[in-house]
This record gives C-alpha cells, structure tokens and sequence, in this order.
C-alpha cells in the first residue's frame, strides 16, 4: 500500500483494506498518526504492534454489542471505534474523511475508493481510542493491545438506538491469538467479551462457517 494523502490521515488507517501495510509514502505531507506523539514516536509506536504481530496490523476487524446497539470497528495495532449505532460492515469499510487530497485542487472523483463524510450525528460519529499498548500475556498464547480514548466526543447519545451512551468507556483491550495470519485476504471476527466500570474488551477470533461479515 502506498499513501498519497496529506493531512490527518487517522480515517483511512483505521478502515484499512485487507491485506497487509507495506508502505507509508510521503509521511512528511501527514500529521502524526498518534495524538500526543510526533511523526517519529508515532511510527515507532505503529512498528511495535507490526514487530508483535505484522500479519494483523491494521487489519479491520468488526463486532457488535447487542444488548447496547453498539458497534465496534478496531484496526489492530492503531486505532479502536465504538457506534452508538449498529452499522453494517460494509459502511464501516469505508474511511471517515479525516484526510485530503494529494492534489490541492482535484477534480472528481477526488480518491479511488469510497468514503465516508465526516459526521457530527450522534447515531454516526465514533468514540475513537488509540493504541496505547502491545504485550503478549503471561502464557503467551494471546496478544493484547490496549486503546485509550483520545478525546471526549462531546455529543449527546444516538437516541434511535436507546440512548446507551459509550462516553463512560476509556479503555478498550484486545486479544488476539498469538499466532499469524496467513488468509490475510478474510476478516477476523470479535467477540465483546465484556463491557464493565470504564473497560471494554474484546476477542477476535476466526469467523465461524456461514457468519455473515459482509
């Protein structure tokens, strides 16, 4: 993959495609992708989930908390997206607009893949957490990546699904085995395992025959 996009460039490797990250080109045109880090700490925070487990980074694997309507969109290694909405994968896929255009003044269509627009609709905009940090467990058979929120998202509940806010979540960790991926080209499928006090946590998995991911 190679990047030809300026700015803040946070949507589109949170909705990753699926295969694995070969390149950042241009890293100087971005803002760093880690709130808080400059460019060279925020690649070398990336390169410590890659050196963990490089078959997932990046990797977009997506769950649903039923009894909340909630929707939760993790991009392994980066970033962690809780909706207060049960929203279709296939509209997860495509990248928030955070970012813009290599050419300033381009003429449609403006990328070659689908986005979506930044929303500020309760039902529509994510809580978003960034990856804080990768470790293997005591018995090293599964790596967890901890997520913490970046910022409060300073807008009422999505009163079409309940009303179940997610503002109380700040941390969200993740298990994944501790074995690679080799079938790259297919989600991962997630488990909420528990959503409790200001945690959420979350178990991927391999998805089961005939599970809908699509």
């Amino acid at each position: 993959m190679q990047i030809d996009l300026r700015g803040d460039i946070s949507g589109f490797l949170s909705s990753h495609p699926k295969f694995p990250l070969m390149s950042l080109h241009h890293f100087d045109m971005v803002e760093p992708i880690f709130p808080a880090k400059d460019r060279f700490d925020s690649t070398r925070h990336l390169l410590k989930a890659a050196a963990a487990d490089q078959s997932r980074t990046l990797q977009q694997i997506v769950c649903y908390h039923r009894q909340n309507n909630w929707s939760f969109s993790i991009a392994w290694g980066y970033s962690a997206h809780i909706y207060e909405n049960i929203i279709p994968r296939s509209v997860l896929q495509y990248p928030i607009e955070t970012f813009k255009t290599w050419n300033r003044s381009p003429r449609p269509p403006h990328y070659m893949f689908n986005t979506r627009r930044r929303s500020w609709n309760p039902c529509e905009a994510p809580h978003m957490f960034f990856m804080e940090n990768v470790e293997k467990t005591v018995a090293g058979d599964e790596i967890v990546t901890s997520y913490g929120r970046a910022w409060p998202r300073g807008l009422p509940a999505c009163s079409a699904s309940g009303n179940h806010s997610a503002d109380f979540v700040s941390k969200i960790r993740v298990l994944s085995p501790a074995i690679k991926r080799f079938e790259i080209d297919r989600s991962e499928c997630c488990d909420i395992v528990q959503v409790d006090g200001n945690n959420a946590e979350i178990k991927l998995r391999e998805c089961r025959t005939g599970e809908i991911i699509a």
